[in-house]
């Protein structure tokens, strides 16, 4: 068998092995569903006693670690630090419990280009799947039984392959992987031909590909009908969701996870989002108002994941709400109970493939397993030319340099030239944001034409 078709092999066994053993193992899942199913219905005192009942055991197995040995005797979670991202990246391994007998590893760039290797107990690994199941019944789907065709970052055909297929089958069958990097004008005739055989219950997508595939439609007059699209990964913007139903006809469900698994919430329609009861326990810290509108950070626990078990998590991600939002408010957001407007996100970190025609998402993966990247900042100049710039750790050597280029040439291939710029200090935006990506004027325009419309930061 060919190193080719080895890989997709293998890839094809692990997706298969990882639904039925894994992610919906039953020595979990239906215990874990009851309970969160059972929130749905709960006072906000039912669900913060039912929250501080989880944290007994996570906070336990938190002060074992490395880490929660220098915190000292925490029994309260307001007896703990806040814990930046860098604290994290720095030494993962003080912050694991050894309180699961069986672990998965997970490796994650992050949204600002920050490396992150994490652990994760069998119960947070089922735990993100009954949320994501619940999210298909919301679509009126069965999640096991759901055809469904996927049109995320999967790297599933060789990104220089320039005539199809641009798509691989999985679980029996009942999944369709598309790959995104492949979607154009030029593309897209055989991309509908493939789902229009397949007929998919859901269309699982980066909100990104799901603006350039309708933009595609809208432009060709062609007609595509999906009963459900389910968004994660990237901010889902309003225009986007308008978009989509207009020209698929479909209902949407737009969700928002992590890596760290510290935080989970979701919307079914713009601007009403709420976190998922029981995930994580949740704290809304006050960040900046402007007129009628506040911003929140987003510091999450873990409920679930002894394992590594992250107790006030600083994500650095935010949420809206309208000025003046009182404590008990506050909470009901954080508890699931009341909605809040938006989440500020990222919806631009793509890149413009080499040929000039399509959209590559997910780039944030650039950085998964390179040891010794404090972080990373992806310029693009033109569709075949991308420096990678640096901000290297003392370590970061040839071996780090090379796993880094080979990532990057994953998401794009020669002929596109990478360089790599080891730097003093990354690129901030006038309102002090560092961008994971940034385009050139002339690579806006390629996006634009390509489908996606780039907007300010």
């Amino acid at each position: 068998m060919t190193g080719a078709l080895q890989n997709l092999d293998e890839y094809l066994k692990r997706l298969d092995f990882a639904d039925r053993f894994l992610r919906r193992n039953p020595l979990y899942y239906g215990s874990i569903r009851r309970q969160l199913d059972a929130l749905r219905d709960c006072t906000l005192a039912e669900r913060k006693l039912w929250t501080d009942s989880r944290l007994g055991p996570i906070l336990a197995a938190a002060r074992r670690t490395p880490y929660g040995q220098s915190v000292g005797d925490a029994r309260q979670l307001a007896d703990w630090p806040l814990l930046q991202k860098d604290r994290l990246r720095e030494s993962p391994a003080a912050f694991h419990s050894g309180a699961s007998w069986f672990t998965a590893r997970a490796s994650t760039g992050g949204t600002t280009g920050t490396p992150l290797e994490l652990v994760r107990s069998p119960a947070a690994i089922v735990t993100e799947q009954v949320c994501l199941d619940r999210l298909v019944r919301m679509l009126d789907r069965d999640p096991r039984t759901a055809r469904i065709a996927v049109l995320r970052a999967d790297t599933v055909v060789q990104t220089s392959d320039d005539g199809p297929p641009f798509w691989i089958y999985a679980a029996g069958g009942r999944r369709l992987v598309l790959s995104s990097a492949h979607l154009s004008a030029s593309t897209l005739p055989s991309f509908l031909s493939e789902l229009r055989k397949f007929r998919p219950d859901v269309l699982w997508v980066h909100p990104t590909m799901l603006e350039v595939l309708c933009r595609l439609l809208a432009r060709s007059g062609e007609v595509l009908r999906v009963p459900g699209v389910l968004a994660g990964s990237e901010m889902l913007a309003p225009e986007v969701w308008k978009l989509a139903r207009e020209v698929i006809g479909c209902a949407i469900v737009d969700y928002y996870g992590l890596a760290e698994r510290v935080a989970f919430a979701y919307a079914s329609s713009p601007g009403e989002h709420f976190f998922f009861p029981g995930y994580a326990a949740i704290e809304l810290l006050p960040h900046a108002s402007d007129g009628d509108e506040s911003w929140y950070q987003i510091v999450g626990t873990t409920l679930w994941n002894a394992a590594m078990p992250l107790v006030r998590y600083c994500t650095g991600d935010l949420i809206r709400t309208t000025t003046g939002c009182g404590e008990r408010e506050l909470e009901e957001i954080a508890y699931g109970i009341r909605p809040f407007s938006a989440i500020a996100g990222r919806s631009q970190d793509v890149l413009l493939s080499p040929n000039g025609r399509g959209v590559t998402p997910g780039v944030s993966h650039i950085a998964h397993g390179v040891e010794h990247v404090l972080r990373l900042q992806i310029v693009q100049h033109a569709a075949d030319r991308i420096v990678l710039r640096v901000l290297a750790a003392p370590r970061f050597s040839h071996a780090d340099a090379d796993r880094l280029m080979r990532n990057a040439q994953k998401k794009a291939p020669p002929p596109a030239r990478i360089d790599i710029e080891i730097v003093d200090s990354l690129e901030r935006t006038a309102a002090g944001k560092t961008p994971l990506v940034i385009h050139s004027p002339a690579v806006q325009d390629a996006l634009r034409a390509a489908g996606v419309a780039v907007r300010k930061r």
